[in-house]
């Protein structure tokens, strides 16, 4: 993935409005507050939340008895 980090710096999630970060093994970039996991195809960010990948919430659940 090739992506200008100034570019980087001025984007945001579409869903909560946080920063983004580079997760270079999956092509994507994630928002840092919610999670939602956005691709990136030929270089280029797909903001689209009807495309992002929705963080697993049940991996995050603990059980308490």
């Amino acid at each position: 993935m090739n992506l200008d980090p100034g570019l980087l710096e001025i984007l945001a999630c579409p869903h909560c409005r946080a920063g983004l970060r580079v997760d270079e093994a999956a092509d994507e970039l994630v928002g840092t507050g919610c999670g939602y996991a956005y691709p990136v195809r030929d270089d280029i960010p797909v903001l689209l939340i009807d495309e992002a990948r929705r963080p697993d919430t049940s991996a995050r659940s603990v059980t308490t008895w």
